[in-house]
């Protein structure tokens, strides 16, 4: 089955590819594990010397690669940079601090000698997404091969470019070849990578679907599995919150650098009725600022959806929640004649039972929901069957610290935007999945975490 590469801003079909055959992926899946075998003999100074090039040619490559995504997935030009770039620190980052992260550590125990060490465990496929073609993949691939891992990818079937790109950042950066692979394949052919007995784990971001499928079949061959899967994150605004502040990081983080089509965009606004009024009408004149429009102009804020799938998801989540009372305060319909684009979208009077409530809304529609209490925000926050991030705004930093502990995610932010960060965990609960990326934690999802006890007895009797 061809793979396209279509521009989603002027429907443009850039470039087809063909499936990798039965041959070439079993050629591909020996050369990982041949691979495999003398990397994870290599020292953490040689991978570390190797990855920092990675990220001196990502930054070489940040404009090349940033357009490369706007044109493949919609993106504006600009946010397409900044993501090489921040490909480009993760890779430093790993390559800075793997070595500590994996050092051994010792343990009081029975024997004369006691530590744990990390040892790599072989070829990782990673299944990934869209909507950030390059961070998504790097956030995986840098921590995973500086660990003595090897990686294979099998990305979305709609940046097939961004994917042959990120493929030649290694080979270009001296790796030796076999440590990361890209893999033309459809994704009913994934099921056949995850159950070869060279692929040791697997780890997927995406669709709750999609999640679901990897984590029953890594399941049925008990292999590790990291899921990211969607969310659906809260923002709750509390009476004492800076308003204006608040209105607009909540629009960036709406947006979330992709036309809101993030999973960690924030999706539900949670507002205390006591401010709600002062509240939506900063919100709105953020909104009203934000200019749509092609993706690789210099002005644009907001770019395309990515494919029509996506926005006609949109449209009838907005149509279907308006039609059951929601009211539409800015927006609220499709941009221009062509392309995948929709208006930036403000709902008010939002209750349960409307799909922007219910529903995760992958695009530029922030839905506002009020609330009487500070216990009905947390309810309502709660109230959804993802957990991944969540943002509260409030002047009472230790109140906001007590309200932490009872939000189901995998984290809050106070406020301030949710973000990933290299330095720390990234993942969620519920159906956001489980397993963490980044920071210590996420190295060590793919390593095996092994004990070593050493007897006192010197074999002499």
């Amino acid at each position: 089955m061809p793979i396209q590469s279509k521009n989603p801003a002027t429907l443009e079909i850039i470039k087809t590819f063909e499936e990798i055959s039965d041959t070439e992926l079993e050629s591909r899946l020996a050369k990982a594990q041949s691979a495999f075998l003398s990397w994870k003999e290599t020292s953490f100074s040689h991978r570390a010397e190797l990855m920092k090039k990675v990220g001196v040619y990502l930054r070489e490559h940040a404009e090349e690669f940033g357009t490369m995504a706007s044109v493949e997935m919609g993106k504006t030009k600009t946010d397409g940079i900044n993501e090489i770039k921040k490909c480009a620190g993760c890779c430093d980052y790993y390559a800075d601090n793997a070595e500590k992260i994996l050092s051994n550590e010792k343990f009081e125990g029975s024997g004369s000698e006691n530590f744990v060490e990390f040892d790599p465990i072989g070829p990782v496929l990673a299944v990934m997404p869209w909507n950030f073609p390059f961070w998504q993949v790097y956030r995986f691939a840098a921590p995973a091969i500086m660990a003595g891992n090897v990686g294979l990818l099998k990305h979305a079937s709609n940046v097939p470019i961004c994917a042959e790109a990120i493929e030649k950042s290694f080979t270009e950066a001296g790796f030796p070849e076999g440590i990361f692979q890209n893999l033309f394949l459809s994704a009913s052919r994934v099921e056949k990578v995850i159950r070869d007995h060279r692929v040791m784990a697997v780890t997927l971001t995406g669709s709750e679907k999609a999640g679901q499928s990897v984590a029953k079949i890594a399941g049925e061959e008990l292999k590790k599995s990291v899921l990211e899967l969607g969310g659906s994150d809260p923002v709750i605004i509390l009476p004492d919150a800076d308003l204006k502040f608040s209105a607009e990081i909540s629009t960036k983080a709406r947006m979330c650098v992709n036309a809101g089509q993030s999973c960690i965009a924030a999706k539900r606004f949670i507002v205390h009725k006591d401010v709600v009024g002062e509240f939506t009408k900063y919100f709105v004149e953020e909104f009203l600022k934000l200019k749509t429009g092609d993706p690789l102009a210099s002005d644009t804020t907001v770019g395309a959806i990515a494919t029509e799938q996506g926005l006609l998801e949109i449209e009838r989540q907005v149509n279907e929640s308006v039609a059951k009372g929601a009211k539409v305060l800015c927006g609220g319909k499709r941009f221009g004649t062509t392309g995948y684009f929709y208006e930036p979208t403000i709902l008010s009077n939002v209750s349960k039972g409307m799909p922007v409530y219910d529903e995760e809304t992958f695009g530029p529609v922030a839905p506002i929901i009020i609330v009487n209490t500070e216990e009905e925000a947390i309810r309502i926050a709660n109230d959804t069957p993802y957990g991944l991030g969540c943002s509260i705004f409030t002047k009472d930093i230790e109140k906001a610290k007590k309200i932490a502990p009872k939000i189901n995610s995998g984290c809050v932010f106070i406020n301030g935007q949710v973000i990933s960060d290299p330095r720390a965990p990234f993942g969620g609960i519920k159906k956001s999945g489980y397993g963490r990326e980044l920071s210590h934690y996420g190295i060590k999802e793919f390593v095996n975490i092994k004990t070593i006890w050493v007897s006192n007895h010197s074999g002499n009797i």
